[in-house]
């Protein structure tokens, strides 16, 4: 699993998207195989480590920026790349921070991506590349059509993972309305929602780099990934133990944290549910408490769900509860108390066809 790019490297790479002046300039100053060192953003942090050079204050072009290029200092704009502030200036960022580069303009741009809190972009000339640098992590940037060609093999890819957890899902309400349900039942549905929300996370990241060309990738992506967030967050709702110290967040966190060997091992997933140490047999019965099944009843609310679970606390009993039990639950009325009783048998009707079918 690649490194979890941080939200300061997203919102550089949102700056130098396709679409933006600034990568204009860019493209033009790599047309034109030259290098260049710019920093995006003027505020006082900067402008300490900066000698010499001379004042411009003058509105951005990707024209002017190229001609600049041409002189050997550093270039900087201002924090919405509006304007360039100076050029032709010599960076002298702290030297005891440390830095993995061999170039000098490479080292000088990590050193101070890493002071400061400010985009630094360094465009090679020998080797072509833009490299965006955000405090501690590096992105270079690829050319669209390979980007292009990575994210639709990436969208395959989730559509798999989307089949799989959707299988699993399925297979997960069978056995809670057959009162079935094991802890592999659940991590599985667990594991599944992960790895998908991790290939769209890689993908979210190239339609942010990918800028104005990447609309129709998000189209898809926004379509792939309908329902599968809520439907993680309620599947732990419905199972995991909570204490003084570990909240559904908690649990959410612990999940995302989990290594990629980690995630392939069921029991690392199950950690996250937080269940009593007696529970951690795979093979051990658990009981819903209903959440997820009733999100699946059209125009219910999430407070009345909340209401209904806190009343009769698992899912069984909400099944076994008549109408007039149900109309007994603040805000739900006899109106919606019939519709929870046919929703709930419409469900148990489709997943137990689903099984035997």
């Amino acid at each position: 699993m690649a490194p979890r790019r941080s939200a300061e490297l997203l919102s550089a790479l949102t700056v130098v998207a396709p679409g933006t002046q600034l990568r204009a300039g860019l493209d033009r100053i790599l047309q034109a195989s030259m290098g260049a060192l710019i920093i995006v953003g003027d505020g006082p942090d900067v402008l300490n480590i900066c000698s010499g050079g001379f004042l411009l204050d003058a509105a951005f072009s990707p024209q002017r920026l190229s001609e600049l290029a041409k002189m050997d200092g550093a270039i900087i704009l201002a924090a919405d790349a509006s304007r360039i502030a100076r050029a032709n200036v010599h960076l002298v960022p702290n030297p005891n921070v440390s830095t993995s580069e061999t170039g000098t303009r490479h080292r000088t741009a990590e050193r101070v991506a890493r002071s400061i809190n400010v985009p630094v972009i360094s465009v090679s000339e020998d080797m072509a590349v833009v490299a965006v640098y955000a405090r501690d992590q590096k992105h270079a940037l690829e050319p669209i059509p390979r980007l292009l060609t990575r994210t639709n093999q990436a969208l395959q890819t989730l559509e798999r993972y989307k089949d799989r957890f959707v299988e699993v899902a399925a297979q997960l309400s069978t056995v809670e309305v057959e009162d079935l349900v094991t802890v592999r039942d659940v991590v599985s549905v667990l594991q599944r929602a992960e790895m998908v929300r991790r290939v769209a996370e890689e993908i979210e990241l190239d339609i942010i780099e990918l800028g104005v060309d990447g609309r129709l990738v998000r189209l898809q992506l926004e379509e792939l990934m309908g329902g599968v967030d809520d439907d993680r967050r309620l599947v732990i709702k419905d199972y995991f133990h909570e204490d003084s110290s570990w909240h559904i967040d908690e649990a959410l966190a612990a999940l995302a944290d989990l290594g990629t060997e980690d995630l392939l091992d069921l029991k690392a997933v199950g950690a996250a549910l937080h269940l009593p140490d007696a529970k951690l047999d795979l093979d051990e019965n658990l009981q819903p408490r209903g959440y997820r099944l009733l999100a699946k009843i059209p125009r219910l609310p999430e407070l009345v769900i909340e209401r209904i679970v806190v009343r009769f606390t698992s899912l069984q009993k909400i099944m076994r509860a008549t109408i007039d039990d149900l109309d007994d639950v603040s805000g739900v009325g006899q109106t919606r108390a019939r519709a929870i009783k046919e929703g709930l048998s419409r469900l148990a009707e489709a997943s137990i066809l689903d099984r035997y079918t």
